[in-house]
């Protein structure tokens, strides 16, 4: 292997100085650049293998729920990927080829994604929920020139057509087996020569509202831009990292590969069927986990599990994947003694908005842009910025030219002029500015509506009816209503021991109208199973097309306040 060291140099300059900055957001911001890599950057082999070379600790940690433990070395991991490497170019991938990965929490995902980076190839993951259908459109849009899938997920493949290599983690007719890595040669690899702006990543969006979109993104974009999320987490070396999430997804690559690698810190991941919450916490407290992420919904599973004495180590705790509700933040302090940061980004992006280490927290805010993300609020009629005190879009400022953004959406000029219009990417997600800067988040555009004038936040009423015990999940839509022409209802998925019945419904609207300002009183709720995406996101739009469908007449199993007369009784939030 043959280093660009200056890129390396300056990679190292630029993460070390973020480090110094922990606890001083406004220096961090005010001082952070993102580091220029020069002509040729490719970061497994720029920075990952010049920092595993001759280390012995662990690199990866995969934790079973049938009680095993695989770790594998920082060292052992650039040997490894070498080898899967050197296989892969045996049987034809070349620099530029897309390679669809859909593997689960095992080593060999985290092999098979370091040896593609290696070769300048494009990475494709891909969530393993995904249908024959979902990877016909994959195979299509993306051209990948080869699938590495376990032996459960290949019969899906017989229904996808192509001339594509098949590669297995494990044994079938017609596919090759990956365990022929194990007889590659561990060696170092030639450079693959890719320039920071050439293609590495193919990322598919969870598609809540639409056909899923084809984000792109570079060899540094992602591998370079995480250190804004590296910030956030509050990484350091030598930390032990775990993250909720699945494999296939934006966040995976975030916090179980990019940023963890990036502060040179070892990535536990838990490995299940089906999710222990109990057992996870033990796990916390076993591996010495310093920092962990996970997205609201585990918190919340986390919490009913009865959280226990923190776990000695445990110093940074985020959530990311949906806004973090302020009860959770609360309940998670009172037993631990540790808060909860919220962070905001997407696919499209790394970690753009944060609460950071060691700043102030404000419950209900995502906190403050992070350094070297230029995030601003825009007006959404106007399109002019949005300067101190306000709301707007959510937008990144293209005059700076974010790094930490992608190149655009795959073979959708449509899509991208949408997106990157008026000098500004926008991420169609509503916030609001405080005087202090910090930001709250209010929704995506399209779900955020208007009843009797009042603007509505879906979140900020969801937000109030998970704190009732009955409810496991909430999803708030407008409801065409004759008078106010639209009013809130909320689908709600109960929690277990809990029926769909009239008692229930009124026990819920009581605690809303207690929870809520009168403006903002959910009118109607209905007990229903959550239409959701694969990557577990709910599609409103579908929730929204129903109360469409049914606007003349009433749904079974829905109960509105006009049926609770004692509901008039009730002393709303003021």
């Amino acid at each position: 292997m043959t280093s660009t060291a200056p890129a390396t140099d300056r990679f190292r300059e630029s993460r070390d100085q973020l480090l110094a900055w922990r606890g001083d957001h406004e220096g961090a911001v005010a001082g952070f650049v993102f580091p220029d890599t020069g002509p040729q950057w490719n970061w497994a082999h720029d920075w990952f293998d010049v920092i595993a070379r001759g280390e012995d600790r662990d690199a990866l940690v995969v934790l079973s729920e049938n009680g095993s433990r695989t770790a594998v070395s920082f060292d052992d991991m650039a040997t490894r990927s070498n080898r899967v490497a050197h296989w892969l170019a045996a049987h034809g991938v070349r620099r530029g080829d897309p390679v669809l990965v859909m593997l689960g929490n095992q080593v060999e995902l985290w092999e098979v994604m370091l040896g593609v980076i290696k070769l300048g190839a494009v990475l494709v993951p891909t969530a393993m929920a995904a249908g024959p259908a979902d990877l016909r459109d994959r195979l299509l849009r993306t051209g990948a020139r080869a699938v590495v899938c376990n032996a459960v997920d290949a019969a899906k493949f017989d229904e996808v057509p192509g001339d594509y290599l098949r590669i297995l983690v494990g044994e079938r007719s017609g596919w090759l087996s990956l365990t022929g890595a194990d007889e590659m040669a561990g060696v170092d690899l030639p450079h693959p020569g890719t320039a920071p702006g050439d293609p590495l990543l193919l990322y598919f969006t969870s598609g809540t509202t639409s056909r899923p979109k084809l984000v792109q993104h570079t060899q540094a974009s992602y591998p370079v831009g995480h250190l804004s999320t590296m910030y956030w987490i509050g990484l350091r070396p030598g930390d032990v990292h775990l993250n909720i999430s699945s494999p296939g997804w934006a966040k995976h690559a975030w916090s179980c590969f990019f940023a963890p690698w990036n502060a040179e810190a070892t990535i536990v991941v838990y490995d299940y069927q089906r999710f222990d919450a109990a057992s996870l916490l033990g796990r916390l407290d076993s591996e010495g986990v310093t920092s962990f992420c996970a997205p609201p919904t585990v918190w919340r599973m986390l919490i009913n599990a009865e959280l226990g004495s923190k776990p000695a180590a445990l110093r940074e705790l985020v959530g990311a994947g949906e806004p973090l509700n302020p009860e959770v933040i609360a309940q998670v302090d009172k037993h631990w003694g540790l808060t909860i940061r919220d962070g905001f980004g997407q696919t499209e992006t790394t970690c753009q908005i944060g609460n950071t280490p060691g700043a102030p927290v404000k419950p209900g805010s995502m906190g403050r842009p992070l350094p070297g993300i230029p995030s601003v609020l825009v007006d959404p009629i106007s399109g002019e910025l949005v300067e101190g005190v306000g709301e707007g879009e959510i937008c990144l400022d293209l005059s700076v030219a974010p790094l930490a953004l992608m190149t655009g959406y795959q073979g959708d000029e449509e899509r991208n002029a949408e997106a990157m219009a008026g000098g500004f990417y926008h991420t169609g997600d509503v916030a609001s500015r405080d005087e202090d800067g910090y930001i709250t988040y209010i929704g995506r555009t399209d779900d955020v509506f208007k009843a009797s004038d009042y603007k509505i936040s879906p979140f900020e009423l969801e937000s109030v009816l998970i704190e009732h015990p009955a409810v496991a999940e909430a999803a708030v839509v407008p409801a065409p209503d004759p008078v106010r022409l639209a009013v809130p209802k909320a689908y709600i998925a109960l929690a277990p021991g809990h029926e769909p019945t009239r008692e229930t419904a009124f026990a819920i609207l009581q605690h809303a109208r207690e929870g809520l300002a009168p403006y903002l009183r959910v009118r109607r709720v209905e007990f229903y199973e959550l239409p959701k995406t694969i990557s577990g996101k709910i599609r409103r739009v579908e929730l929204r097309s129903r109360e469409t469908d049914n606007a003349t007449r009433r749904i079974a199993q829905e109960w509105r306040d006009e049926d609770f007369p004692e509901l008039r009784n009730v002393t709303p939030a003021s």
